[in-house]
């Protein structure tokens, strides 16, 4: 049982009705980088939802044994200073983290300013699992990712627009071409395939007016302020009001993906699928893929970036 700087609790001689309320009366006893070592017969995760329902993210949770006869588990208070991450932060400080947020489901392009806490309660998520899954990313993933968060914001902007613009001009007329094709063959067997198409359009129109907006006003502005010129957008005053506008499209389209991923049951193919009917889908799915990249670029590193680099052009 470990020892040191920790006090110990073993809950395994207290009885069961006061056995949350003595972990909480001590832990509320812990200063600032405190632990607390829980010594228990079975696994206390359940203290740990608890806590989080009643004490939010003040704490850290390692397991020190996990079972099979005994756990212990070092309950570690956090300091005020420390920031917890959202799940946009996360992926942008190391995009694999991202395959294991895509893995559970969960949305760190439009949906990144929640904590990776908040998102798994709201969704019923393991969070311990998947917390586990990140600190062990190493042997989850091989190769290395591009290094997005380190470059500058000209060269991001112009790496979005030739890649990721560039892909959605390229793409949507065989998204058009497939989706009417599969409907007139499909659409009576499988009427959700015309909501689908519909949705497609709307994708596509939202995200063409879209990439206009950025291309001539949104990115000229932030490519200025990366080359240390002080600029003005015509009647949008800070940068924070077009990010604003262009963060709030973003959702449009997450949300248009949410409808055609359940309609489509996330792209699972019935039996009667066709060529045709394999190969839309698999065009949509990489597009919505390619667009959680695309978006998590913008929302969680240039954005913010452009944001804080406007900002220290008011403090000169």
């Amino acid at each position: 049982m470990e020892q040191s700087n920790s006090s110990v609790l073993d809950v395994t001689i207290l009885p069961p009705q006061i056995k949350h309320a003595t972990i909480f009366k001590k832990y509320d006893t812990l200063k600032q980088g405190e632990s607390l070592i829980i010594h228990n017969d079975h696994d206390p995760k359940p203290l740990y939802y608890q806590l989080i329902a009643e004490r939010g993210n003040s704490f850290t949770w390692d397991y020190l044994l996990n079972g099979p006869r005994y756990w212990e588990v070092k309950i570690t208070k956090r300091n005020l200073a420390d920031i917890q991450e959202t799940v946009g932060e996360i992926a942008a400080n190391d995009y694999r983290k991202a395959k294991i947020f895509s893995k559970y489901g969960i949305d760190f392009c439009c949906g990144g300013k929640k904590q990776l806490k908040e998102i798994c309660v709201e969704k019923g998520l393991d969070i311990l699992q998947i917390e586990n899954e990140i600190q062990n990313i190493e042997d989850y993933t091989n190769g290395r990712e591009l290094p997005y968060n380190e470059w500058s914001l000209d060269f991001l902007v112009d790496y979005i627009v030739n890649t990721h613009h560039s892909y959605i001009k390229k793409t949507i007329p065989d998204l058009i071409q497939y989706a009417e094709k599969v409907v007139c063959v499909h659409g009576n067997e499988h009427p959700e395939l015309i909501k689908i198409q519909q949705l497609v359009y709307d994708v596509i129109n939202e995200l063409t007016n879209h990439l206009k907006k950025e291309e001539v006003i949104l990115f000229p502005y932030i490519k200025d302020l990366a080359q240390n010129q002080k600029a003005k957008i015509q009647g949008l005053g800070s940068v924070q009001n077009p990010i604003n506008m262009m963060e709030m499209e973003h959702e449009v389209v997450g949300k248009y993906f949410e409808q055609i991923n359940v309609l489509s049951n996330h792209y699972e193919l019935p039996n009667d699928a066709c060529a045709t009917y394999t190969l839309f889908y698999k065009i949509l799915k990489a597009f919505e893929d390619d667009l959680h990249l695309h978006i998590h670029l913008e929302n969680n590193i240039l954005f913010p970036k452009a944001i804080q680099l406007e900002k220290s052009f008011t403090t000169k």
